[in-house]
């Protein structure tokens, strides 16, 4: 079984080349996008934090474009391995339903190139594999297994 930190390399080299946008939502569109794109492009690779992403209720990923998405991805990923936060609650839980919404029409999926959505796949799978507790308390197993099933080209 791979570690965390395998994957994590895994990761880092398919989404390494994603390039940062200029701008992570249409920022124009109304007040909220315009927060949560000011909100990402005063972060970084490093920066990027559970308290700017963790809020269900206020969730800039869910107004980012998948280029965004693709740029932010690798904290995205340490994220999701990490423990629950006291106050947001386990991260890997909200990624997948980035990662699972829509299904065969989910934009990130469509998006990603193929090294991207492997390594995406290996980061399911071993959140299955690594952290079953966390996955059944959550009560998204049956979504964890499915969304694997739709990222994992082998089964395509």
């Amino acid at each position: 079984m791979a570690t965390d930190a395998q994957i994590l390399a895994q990761i880092d080299a398919a989404f390494g080349p994603a390039e940062r946008p200029e701008h992570f939502t249409n920022f124009r569109h109304y007040c909220e996008c315009a927060e949560h794109d000011e909100l990402l492009c005063s972060r970084d690779l490093e920066t990027l934090s559970i308290a700017d992403v963790g809020n269900p209720g206020w969730d800039p990923p869910c107004f980012t474009s998948a280029q965004g998405i693709a740029y932010f991805f690798r904290p995205l990923a340490r994220l999701a391995f990490a423990p629950p936060d006291p106050g947001y609650g386990w991260y890997a839980d909200q990624l997948l339903f980035h990662l699972y919404y829509g299904f065969r029409d989910n934009g990130l999926y469509n998006f990603f190139t193929p090294a991207q959505r492997s390594s995406v796949a290996a980061l399911i799978a071993h959140i299955i594999e690594t952290r079953t507790d966390l996955v059944e308390s959550c009560g998204s197993a049956h979504e964890f297994l499915q969304c694997h099933e739709l990222w994992d080209e082998r089964k395509n």
